[in-house]
């Protein structure tokens, strides 16, 4: 893989494949309905906990981001690095927001079908994006 300097080279649209598996799941629910997930008011009430949490989270991130002035979209390239706020626990802490978020949503369609699709969002987004935005990363700050 070419490291680059001024722009990541991602490949896909992070939210897409989180997207994808939940409409993929949603209508897996609605032809075979063979993974029921609670469905109750804890199962919802904890979907909403989920959601809140990652979306806090990316919230959280984007306001570090704003504070450094530097980009959160994935296609362009990053001005300066940050290693304060969520970044102190987290590398990718958009994309555990989302994986909170997609957990969230699963609750809340009481389905366990999106759970199938887990490790294919994960590849997706290992090789689509975060290898890229993590050599663009490198060849910009380096050790930083």
């Amino acid at each position: 893989m070419t490291l680059h300097a001024s722009k990541p080279a991602t490949r896909i649209l992070p939210p897409a494949p989180y997207a994808a598996a939940l409409l993929g799941g949603w209508w897996l629910d609605r032809q075979v309905h063979a993974l029921p997930l609670g469905g109750g008011a804890v199962t919802h009430a904890l979907g909403w906990l989920l959601a809140g949490i990652g979306l806090a989270l990316f919230i959280w991130t984007l306001w570090t981001f704003q504070r450094h002035r530097t980009t959160v979209n994935p296609y362009r390239g990053a001005s300066e690095l940050c290693m304060d706020g969520p970044f102190r626990f987290s590398r990718n802490p958009i994309y555990v927001g989302d994986w909170f978020i997609y957990a969230g949503v699963t609750l809340w369609l009481a389905t366990a079908w999106p759970l199938a699709f887990a490790p294919l969002i994960w590849l997706l987004l290992r090789y689509g994006v975060i290898r890229h935005e993590e050599a663009h990363l490198d060849a910009r700050f380096g050790d930083a």
